[in-house]
């Protein structure tokens, strides 16, 4: 059926993926409820839906929204309303009326076509006529460009980049070369755009689709991780894609070679195939870390032993013999890496090179790849800690993995020594863009535990370096007396070596009781004993409190332990609704204030403020940053976040696709963070997920308690499941032949 209307009032939207429920009235003069994806809609828009009405079992009748197509207000009076529903910056319904009563039927071709006339109106100069008229029209060609590709199931999101990129002929290019999209639009089903273009009579063996399925498959491997793939791998993915030959195939990666869009790299066993930027990256890290290591040691400390000794004796700290041949090495080099686990002493070997350069006038900069793992760099510091994003001055760049990311020029960093923490999380891309920034001369520290998981983004950089074997490399694997009475770091080493936690009264009066172990298999009874820990149990314990002590870490976002039913949970009985409270509602969750919440994408351009020592202001929340609703303003349509760097930004309610609840999240996310007690279900998951180094990870996240619940099977087979995905990566080979 045909439904077409003016839309009077939204009900409820999801900012995030445009689901709507919506009243309109339609030509007839009647109501009608209406329910559906409608991105980029506002009240007094025109449409015209196809569907059909369904009824629900509370709400009664609705008209269920298949395709949709917004229309330009045929009459002034809609019109009005069109211009004032706040799409247009500095229109409002006053304004809106005198627009439409100075020019009425000709509203539309003036902001169209004559949108100078504009500045007849009372509050109207020419150049905010210009700016009104560019407005509008960039909404009513973004919506067409919206429109267009919602039909062929391609997410809203996506809409923006394309606009961005190929302005108003966007459809028109488009319709010439669907292919492009695979360039322009992030995690776009490839089958969807070659059913696009074989509909628009494209031929099978056209070289822009075959060109198309070449990038699209070197795209989708770097999402795992990857950094190149191997040739003969991707000429099977590719002819199996799109049903082409091997000759095909090959004259399309000679094509792109050519052109200088992706990259051969000949190695002894086999062809490797990257996209450019991939192999540019990896390349630039290997010649800038050989060129910082073989320069001059100018920052070296004379006399090492007795200023060593006079530290020692300042600090109180005493050094192992390995502790004192790591400090040794970084005098000794211009690139080290320091890699242990938790107990092997890295924290104090950071203080110490700290106290050392500190005492011969060197200025020594800590960082850290995420805003998390450098305020607990600077807590057991006593220095200032950055995050890499913030020491590198990084503005506002693409996260997407196609953009030219080696054109970005970095900030160069004013320091005589870089210390870099939680090293197996930094990327291919964060570690070039360091590495640009730094000074011949500088020395550079890489600290980090090899045996967590690696970076989200591509490339294993931290695993790659030190098995090159051609940077100077310290492995501490000594735990400490201190540490050595923590349950935690003993079984943490336990597992990382394939053995099994201690028994629950093997060596109790030795140790500390910061590791308990629940057997349970039941996942209703692990979802009890999790609520009944976190909203009581640990209170009574140790006096531990959710909101300030406690974190739940999972290893899967899925079912009934995956972070989202979790969340879900937790809230309800840690923050649960309250009368006269008001809340934001998305389909997936209801925000409230106290609410826990967490950033998951970089956003280098919200404004942010701090008064703790003095006023301070900045943009940029990056991801995995920790925060608390502090306040839910339904009249602003914004969410006020307090982070735990004691920052805080204001949301607009269409950004929040940028959080999302943390009382329990991935052991992915955890990473780089430490909380006082961790509580880990460990339960049936996909292989992938169920690796050792998971379980290693995330029990290293605990610093005061740690509770285990899960399956004993599992729990073993994550133990022996070291058949981690392996990346495929160039950077330990390049620098293996490196001269």
């Amino acid at each position: 059926m045909e439904l077409k209307g003016e839309l009077k009032d939204i009900i409820f939207q999801n900012d995030v993926n445009g689901y709507t429920i919506a009243i309109i009235i339609t030509e007839n003069k009647e109501e009608e409820t209406v329910v559906g994806y409608l991105p980029f809609i506002s009240v007094g828009d025109n449409l015209k839906l196809e569907g059909k009405y369904v009824t629900h079992p509370d709400y009664g009748e609705q008209f269920k929204i298949e395709t949709f197509e917004k229309m330009l207000p045929e009459t002034a009076a809609s019109l009005e309303r069109y211009l004032g529903n706040g799409m247009i910056k500095g229109i409002g319904p006053a304004m809106a009326k005198r627009i439409t009563d100075k020019f009425g039927e000709e509203t539309l071709h003036v902001l169209k076509f004559e949108p100078t006339r504009l500045a007849e109106v009372r509050g109207i100069t020419r150049d905010k006529a210009i700016e009104i008229s560019e407005q509008f029209n960039e909404n009513w060609e973004l919506w067409q460009i919206v429109g267009f590709l919602e039909k062929f199931g391609i997410g809203v999101q996506n809409a923006q980049n394309v606009y961005k990129a190929l302005g108003t002929n966007a459809i028109e290019e488009i319709e010439a070369n669907p292919y492009i999209l695979i360039d322009l639009a992030n995690n776009v089903d490839f089958k969807l755009i070659d059913k696009i273009a074989m509909e628009l009579g494209f031929e099978y063996n056209n070289d822009k689709r075959i060109t198309s399925a070449i990038k699209y498959a070197l795209s989708k491997a770097t999402l795992n991780g990857h950094c190149t793939v191997l040739e003969d791998e991707l000429y099977k993915y590719v002819s199996i894609l799109l049903g082409v030959s091997n000759e095909e195939i090959e004259d399309c990666i000679i094509s792109l070679k050519i052109k200088g869009e992706i990259i051969i790299e000949e190695r002894e066993d086999n062809n490797w195939v990257y996209l450019n930027s991939y192999y540019s990256a990896e390349d630039n890290i290997v010649h800038k870390l050989l060129s910082l290591d073989k320069a001059r040691n100018i920052k070296k400390i004379h006399n090492f032993d007795s200023e060593l000794k006079i530290i020692e004796d300042k600090t109180d700290i005493i050094l192992s013999d390995k502790q004192k041949e790591a400090i040794e090495a970084i005098n000794e080099n211009n690139v080290c890496i320091i890699t242990g686990g938790p107990g092997t002493g890295k924290t104090t070997i950071i203080k110490v090179i700290l106290e050392l350069y500190k005492s011969k006038k060197r200025k020594t900069i800590l960082c850290a790849p995420t805003g998390r793992a450098a305020k607990r760099m600077t807590e057991t510091t006593g220095e200032e800690a950055k995050t890499l994003h913030r020491l590198l001055e990084i503005g506002k760049i693409q996260d997407d993995p196609k953009s030219k990311f080696n054109d970005y020029e970095i900030a160069p960093i004013d320091a005589d020594v870089i210390i870099v923490d939680e090293m197996s999380m930094v990327d291919l891309f964060l570690m070039n863009y360091l590495l640009k920034a730094i000074y011949q001369g500088t020395k550079l520290v890489l600290v980090g535990d090899v045996d967590q998981l690696p970076s989200v983004g591509p490339g294993n950089i931290l695993a790659d370096l030190i098995n090159s074997e051609k940077i100077k490399t310290i492995v501490l694997n000594k735990i400490f007396r201190q540490a050595a009475k923590s349950k935690i770091i003993l079984n943490a080493h336990r597992v990382n070596n394939g053995n099994t936690f201690i028994k629950q009264d093997e060596s109790e009066e030795e140790l500390d009781k910061d590791f308990f172990y629940i057997k349970e298999a039941n996942q209703e009874k692990i979802v009890n004993q999790i609520i009944s820990l976190c909203s009581g149990r640990l209170q009574s314990y140790g006096n531990f409190d959710f909101f300030k002590n406690i974190q739940v870490i999972t290893p899967t976002k899925k079912g009934l332990l995956g972070t989202k039913e979790l969340n879900k949970l937790l809230q309800e009985h840690l923050n649960p609704h309250k009368d006269g409270y008001v809340e934001r509602k998305n389909i997936d969750a209801t925000y409230r204030i106290g609410d826990r919440v967490m950033q998951i994408k970089n956003n280098y351009d919200i404004f942010w403020e701090r008064d703790v020592n003095g006023y301070e202001a900045g943009s940029g929340v990056f991801n995995g940053e920790f925060g608390t609703i502090l306040k839910i303003d339904d009249t602003e349509k914004r969410i006020k976040i307090l982070f735990d760097d004691e920052k805080f930004a204001w949301y607009q309610f269409t950004e929040l696709d940028q959080i999302e609840h943390a009382y329990a999240i991935t052991v992915h996310k955890a990473q780089g963070s430490e909380f006082d007690v961790v509580i880990m279900p460990i339960v049936q998951a996909a292989p992938l997920l169920l690796t050792r180094n998971l379980l290693y990870t995330g029990m290293t996240r605990a610093k005061k308690l740690l509770i285990v619940i899960g399956n004993a099977n599992v729990i073993n087979f994550m133990i022996n499941n070291i058949d981690s995905k392996k990346r495929n990566t160039g950077l330990e080979y390049k620098l293996k032949i490196a001269d």
